[in-house]
């Protein structure tokens, strides 16, 4: 699933390729991508005449601004945006197209199918599902240390699972968080309430700067992911532990160590990121004398 940089760097890219661009006509291939309205024909009259006037983001969504409306679209698995000529054949899997009156088109295309678009008057889309229930954003001035502290440190919880909750803070997916961690030097089986200030310290630096240095790379492409020009994202690259299990850790040498935790698969190097021993209780302390 595209996360941050890759929905920020598809962002980017459709800026450059759309923005100023009036919508002619819209094609609904798949109606069910269109959650609001819920029907394709309706999505399709409101959005005819409408000009682009820029493209925002909010966590892992694309805020597509018209003159009027506002349109958020979600790519979940593998969805995807491309800007084609009219006369260029259509793929395969292509759900929605945008046609413009200059001639070029703004290709919806999803093989999996759960990407969503919602369209809102603007300033209503933050009040409403699927946005109105989303955390603080980490590249934000609001992402301060505090605030994150605030959010999660009093919890039982493993820190995994938090850091991926959409509630708490958004657009970290497994990739980012596994680094993350990684560059904080946290497990993350361990728990949110057993951490030190230091450590808290460390995961917030280690956030902004692996989501900052994704987005200066594009992100990853580890499966599908292409920006809106087609071209992949080269963070993957520079990954520390996601993807290299079984790899030697390129900071101890240790053997990257891949498990499940929160029901994803998590990536750790143990001796970068030790799991601290729970402290003997009082029998088995006078079990072991």
């Amino acid at each position: 699933m595209p996360e941050l940089p890759e929905v920020e760097t598809v962002r980017r890219t459709l800026i450059e390729l759309v923005a100023g661009k009036t919508i002619e006509r819209v094609s609904v291939n798949l109606p069910r991508i269109i959650q609001r309205p819920s029907d394709g024909d309706a999505f399709a009259m409101m959005l005819a005449g409408r000009k682009i006037a820029g493209v925002g983001r909010r966590g892992k969504f694309l805020l597509i601004q018209l003159n009027g409306l506002v349109l958020v679209s979600h790519l979940r698995m593998e969805g995807r945006y491309g800007v084609y000529r009219q006369d260029e054949p259509v793929e395969k899997h292509t759900h929605v197209i945008f046609h413009f009156d200059d001639g070029t088109e703004l290709r919806y295309k999803d093989v999996r199918q759960f990407g969503t678009m919602h369209l809102f008057e603007p300033g209503e889309e933050f009040s409403l599902p699927p946005l109105n229930k989303l955390g603080i954003e980490p590249l934000s001035e609001e992402f301060t240390l505090q605030a994150l502290r605030a959010k999660l440190e009093r919890r039982t919880t493993k820190i995994k699972p938090l850091l991926l909750n959409q509630e708490y803070i958004v657009g970290l997916g497994n990739i980012y968080v596994d680094e993350a961690l990684f560059l904080a030097g946290i497990h993350p089986e361990r728990t949110a309430n057993t951490l030190k200030p230091k450590e808290w310290e460390r995961l917030h630096m280690a956030i902004g700067q692996t989501l900052g240095s994704a987005v200066e790379a594009g992100g990853s492409s580890i499966k599908s992911y292409v920006n809106g020009q087609g071209e992949m994202g080269m963070f993957q690259h520079q990954l520390a532990v996601y993807g290299r299990q079984n790899e030697n850790c390129r900071q101890c040498g240790h053997a990257i160590e891949k498990s499940v935790v929160g029901g994803r698969g998590t990536h750790v190097c143990m001796k970068c990121q030790p799991l601290p021993r729970p402290k003997a209780g009082k029998q088995e302390k006078q079990e072991a004398n």
